[in-house]
């Protein structure tokens, strides 16, 4: 258990780091200073008619400028206007779907059975995931997780497709399977009150407490079983059985079955942890986004400033 949950988070982590820092230097660059003579030299060559009566004032509905939306807010306070109704567009680290994270207070109706599955498979087949599940192969590959797979381009893409494996039955036995049949609400409201303490006990606690679709609290049947089913179905059909590898100094090397019980509750307990990690994650996320917005505005509005 230890060694997966170290090689995930590892990669989690170092793609985490490259998203952040990559928009991050997308968000600070400034815009290119509009031209003030072009509106300048019209103005001098249109000769204003004197015979011309003044327009009529435009009525208030007209002159109202569209409100437009307060980019220092987090997208997931959107209320609810993502792809899926009840659900968010947001982008945790501007890259990874987070699409069923909202506020703690808002105010929506229960995901359909139908809507509980598209929006797990928009999150789950989003384009960001494949280089996702890349650079986690990538890190197994080089740490030689589960060495049955071996090593070269063939062990690689057996860790992918396992990689892909894990994440997709897991995403719909949390997100959409066990939700459905016994319902429950998938998405995370985050609290944005209290201290950093509180507030990751609480983030922490949802692992174990979630709604139901009438607004309840309840055991999260969901989080835990779902998990625990996803690493039985994964762990006994596609990780390696017992099987002979080639090493350098041992070209009949015996690796035993990851197929075993322990390995089971091994891989429960990462998902668990990753999956703990990740909604501490969401729960900060919003505090991260509005910091970085207003920075990326101050920097912009400086560089304006100086360049008038």
């Amino acid at each position: 258990m230890s060694i997966q949950f170290v090689v995930k988070l590892t990669a989690c982590m170092a793609l985490a780091s490259a998203c952040s820092m990559v928009c991050a230097a997308q968000q600070t660059t400034p815009p290119p200073a509009s031209d003030s003579s072009a509106p300048t030299q019209q103005q001098n060559t249109t000769q204003p008619n004197s015979s011309a009566q003044p327009a009529p004032p435009k009525p208030a509905s007209a002159q109202t400028t569209p409100q437009q939306p307060d980019k220092g807010k987090p997208a997931q306070t959107d209320g609810g206007q993502g792809k899926v109704e009840g659900t968010s567009n947001d982008r945790l680290l501007y890259a990874l779907p987070n699409f069923l994270t909202l506020e703690k207070g808002a105010k929506l109706p229960p995901l359909t059975v139908k809507d509980k599955f598209k929006v797990v498979a928009l999150g789950t087949f989003d384009p960001v995931q494949y280089p996702w599940w890349a650079s986690i192969a990538a890190v197994g590959q080089a740490a030689n997780s589960e060495p049955g797979y071996g090593q070269g381009w063939l062990g690689y893409a057996k860790r992918y497709g396992a990689t892909a494996g894990d994440s997709t039955i897991e995403n719909f036995m949390v997100g959409a399977i066990f939700p459905s049949i016994i319902h429950q609400d998938p998405r995370f409201y985050y609290s944005e009150h209290g201290g950093f303490v509180r507030r990751t006990g609480y983030a922490i606690s949802r692992i174990f407490v979630t709604r139901t679709d009438s607004g309840h609290a309840e055991f999260n049947y969901s989080e835990i079983f779902g998990s625990a089913t996803a690493a039985a179905i994964s762990t006994y059909t596609y990780h390696p059985k017992s099987t002979y590898v080639r090493t350098p100094t041992n070209p009949h090397l015996f690796v035993p079955s990851d197929r075993t019980l322990t390995n089971t509750a091994n891989v429960w307990g990462t998902q668990v942890g990753l999956d703990t990690i990740t909604i501490v994650i969401k729960e900060f996320w919003p505090d991260i986004h509005h910091k970085l917005a207003h920075k990326s505005e101050a920097k912009t509005a400086a560089a304006a400033s100086s360049n008038p």
